[in-house]
């Protein structure tokens, strides 16, 4: 604790799926299992049923994935079942040993680096991966289960584009929970709040991206927005990174490769350094 009181607390803060992860996750373990073969149809009618109840795609999401669980009898979405599935996803290159070389670097600069995710994709499933205890927090989709965490109950906390913004409050405030609304809502002034936005960096790669993004810029923080290397020719993908760029949704634009030397990692460290600069 000694230790870390001398050094400036600074934020990196995730999306997950085709962020630190290559493309929807659930798609590749869960869903197979779960029998469900056109991933397309399942995400129409997943749009279809937010459009006609007028409601939330991430609680539409969410309910379909338990109905469809429900209706096989199956244990797929049971919390050691995701946390296998988990251990599946393909990790972008060098981000199983990201975290601690950048947590050594911010220490030989005199900062000490906080990780955490804020996603769209199933918490149990980012724990299950080989990072999942890499993070102070995540932030991301889960259900209430019952009492021997096979059977999904009701969606416990439901993550979508805007309602990720609020993770960063918490966040700012050095809030480790989901649940405590009146710290979140409760008056600090930013000089004395734990992290400041000065210091948090956000890494996305998409349209539900955008809020936080732009949030962290107006803040005063930075956002990286990255993209698979290997979509890089494909007009999709040129297409977002022009839009976050024509936008001004982002600091910068990086190719997701997280090993030594790549341009993401001298990116960060040239902004941790900033920090380490302004010390602020």
């Amino acid at each position: 604790m000694g230790e870390h009181s001398k050094l400036l607390k600074c934020a990196l803060v995730y999306d997950f799926d085709g962020t630190l992860a290559e493309g929807d996750c659930a798609q590749h373990g869960l869903m197979p299992n779960l029998g469900i073969e056109d991933v397309s149809e399942f995400w129409k009618i997943v749009k279809e049923r937010s459009k006609n109840d007028d409601g939330d795609e991430i609680l539409a999401y969410l309910g379909l994935l338990a109905e469809t669980a429900n209706k096989k009898k199956s244990n797929e979405l049971s919390i050691d079942n995701l946390k296998k599935h988990g251990k599946t996803i393909p990790l972008f290159p060098g981000v199983s040993t990201w975290f601690d070389r950048i947590n050594e670097y911010g220490k030989n600069n005199g900062l000490y680096v906080y990780h955490y995710i804020i996603s769209s994709g199933l918490e149990a499933m980012i724990k299950g991966t080989s990072i999942g205890d890499k993070f102070r927090q995540i932030f991301a989709c889960k259900y209430h289960y019952d009492g021997d965490g096979e059977t999904p109950i009701w969606a416990a906390q439901a993550i979508n584009y805007t309602t990720k913004t609020q993770f960063l409050f918490r966040i700012n405030k050095g809030i480790d929970n989901s649940w405590d609304n009146m710290a979140v809502n409760k008056f600090i002034e930013m000089s004395e709040r734990e992290i400041p936005f000065q210091r948090m960096i956000y890494f996305g790669d998409g349209d539900t991206d955008i809020p936080s993004m732009k949030m962290v810029l107006l803040q005063g923080g930075f956002s990286l927005a990255v993209f698979d290397k290997n979509k890089w020719t494909q007009d999709s993908t040129q297409r977002k990174v022009e839009k976050l760029i024509s936008e001004e949704r982002s600091s910068y634009v990086v190719p997701a490769d997280y090993e030594e030397g790549s341009q993401l990692d001298v990116t960060v460290k040239g902004l941790l350094q900033l920090f380490k600069r302004r010390k602020i």
